[in-house]
């Protein structure tokens, strides 16, 4: 072995020895290490694994509404999507995803959803050209008029009282009733569903948009179909009289 041989011999396991001394055999790397799951900020994973399974891939809708409607997003601030997020809807599928309301996300977390929810899906300028029904009602509304603004808008796709058509689904169902709320029905009045071909606030009568005041009716309306006890296949009524009397059978 000549000189240079021998110098390029003794670098080569100089360089072996050092890059062992600085990562010992077996030692993960940096990159390698899964992230703890309250530190993880990639919007697609957080998506993914709390919100797609109710509001579809890519935001397309499923058992709850699309989140990637633009009319939606128009309708929506940030100030509104994240207090959902953060703190659920009561009453309804919606549950609270933030550490401090017994979730399990963090602060940070909820704000990447927040932000890419709308950088992601919604339309600059969308609805511009036009002043939908603001996201929360401004007054209260009257049941009778919602009676009759339903008849005009919404009868003719879900049927007499609601109780659905060959174009539209049952909304006036006490398990569908029980399981949303007035913000949401009033949301998907406004924004529709299009994921399900139900238009937004403008489509349901050519040429006549509902008004804001109509929306509130209609919601005001809907919600007055609820029932106590929702879900029942009987009267509540017979249920406890068939209990009184297989009590009194026991005796």
């Amino acid at each position: 072995m000549n000189a240079f041989q021998h110098v390029c011999v003794c670098a080569t396991l100089a360089g072996i020895l050092a890059s062992g001394c600085g990562a010992p055999h077996g030692q993960p790397t940096k990159a390698s290490e899964v992230l703890a799951p309250n530190e993880v900020l990639e919007f697609g994973t957080l998506y993914a694994e709390n919100c797609a399974g109710c509001h579809g891939a890519d935001g397309r809708g499923g058992a709850a509404i699309a989140l990637a409607n633009p009319v939606y997003l128009a309708i929506a601030d940030d100030t509104a999507i994240r207090k959902v997020i953060a703190n659920g809807v009561a009453g309804t599928a919606m549950p609270a995803f933030a550490e401090s309301a017994g979730g399990l996300l963090t602060d940070a977390q909820i704000e990447v959803l927040t932000k890419d929810i709308r950088s992601r899906w919604s339309r600059h300028g969308f609805l511009d050209t036009t002043t939908p029904p603001s996201y929360a009602p401004k007054s209260a509304g009257d049941i009778q008029r919602g009676e009759v603004a339903y008849k005009t808008y919404c009868e003719s796709c879900h049927g007499s009282e609601g109780s659905g058509g060959p174009r539209g689904s049952t909304i006036t169902n006490d398990s569908f009733l029980a399981l949303v709320s007035d913000q949401g029905l009033r949301t998907i009045v406004i924004a529709g569903r299009p994921e399900l071909g139900a238009p937004d606030w403008r489509g349901n009568l050519p040429g006549k948009p509902m008004s804001d005041q109509e929306v509130t009716d209609v919601v005001a309306w809907l919600a007055s179909c609820r029932i106590l006890n929702p879900g029942q296949p009987y009267a509540v009524s017979d249920y406890n009289q068939s209990q009184e009397s297989e009590n009194a059978k026991r005796k």
